[in-house]
């Protein structure tokens, strides 16, 4: 049984309680991150934590606690659940005053709830879909306009992986205006001739950690880089496809609403990329 993390208290999961007042379950107030493990050790810890003070900003919540306090955590779930290879999530939430009301309640007498637990992912890094490549279908990206923000507010990128689903394909790639803003859970990007392409930062996307880290090594290996929207056609006649996350790294898509991208496999980009990215995160892991 897992142990858990919440409002200062390590638990058995079955024991963790959170108030059904709480505005993370009223009013998806709340923010969160998930930190890969791997060795034992987390990975990009730094970035996820400055993410999150500055989702929390964004939203005007207190920082309950700060990024030492948060990394004993990390590494004490880790620790006492025996991860090798997994995930740490953390939701921090405006939390409860008792009742529901859309006004925000005081942050001097309603303390914001914190909870953390791990998921334990053995093959995280050796993931068949980085060696088989995953395919995606194109959807209408229906949701509100501070995807900037990594809120709790995930029930549209759950439709659309279950579009994708139905629609025998691994994962959806949301569009906009006639270009693609990002995956369900994902920073999305192209090559083509050799060029690395993938939408700016903006608040039409998620400031993705893995995507920082992803683009600074392709830089210092001396790959081209664009940052700009495309279209789900420029993707579909590109020559091989890309995502990336804290939980699959830099995974290769092989096919766009039903066609092939080059050959029909994972591309040699993408794959260096994956590659480059466990080998220099691993250096850094902490």
């Amino acid at each position: 049984m897992r142990t858990v993390y919440v409002n200062g208290d390590y638990l058995p999961e079955t024991e963790a309680r959170v108030s059904i007042f709480d505005r993370g379950f009223l009013m998806a107030d709340g923010v969160y991150e998930v930190t890969s493990v791997l060795g034992g050790k987390l990975i990009d810890f730094d970035g996820h934590a400055a993410r999150l003070d500055r989702s929390l900003r964004e939203l005007d919540m207190q920082a309950p606690l700060g990024r030492d306090a948060l990394l004993d955590i990390h590494r004490e779930l880790v620790r006492i659940n025996g991860i090798d290879e997994g995930m740490v999530y953390l939701q921090i939430t405006r939390g409860s005053d008792g009742d529901r009301d859309f006004v925000f309640p005081d942050p001097e007498t309603t303390p914001p709830t914190v909870v953390l637990f791990t998921q334990a992912k053995p093959g995280l890094a050796d993931n068949p879909a980085a060696r088989e490549g995953i395919k995606v279908v194109g959807i209408d990206d229906l949701r509100w306009a501070r995807r900037d923000i990594k809120t709790v507010q995930l029930l549209y990128p759950s439709m659309g992986k279950m579009m994708a689903r139905k629609a025998g394909a691994d994962d959806a790639w949301m569009v906009e205006d006639g270009f693609v803003t990002e995956g369900t859970s994902n920073n999305a990007y192209i090559v083509k001739g050799g060029r690395i392409v993938t939408r700016e930062l903006s608040s039409d996307i998620l400031h993705g950690i893995t995507r920082a880290a992803v683009l600074r090594f392709a830089r210092e290996a001396q790959m081209a880089v664009e940052e700009r929207p495309f279209t789900l056609a420029e993707a579909q006649a590109a020559d091989e496809a890309f995502v990336t996350s804290a939980s699959t790294f830099v995974t290769p898509v092989i096919e766009i609403d039903g066609v092939p991208l080059g050959d029909g496999t994972p591309g040699p980009v993408a794959t260096r990329l994956r590659e480059i990215y466990l080998d220099e995160s691993l250096k850094t892991a902490i």
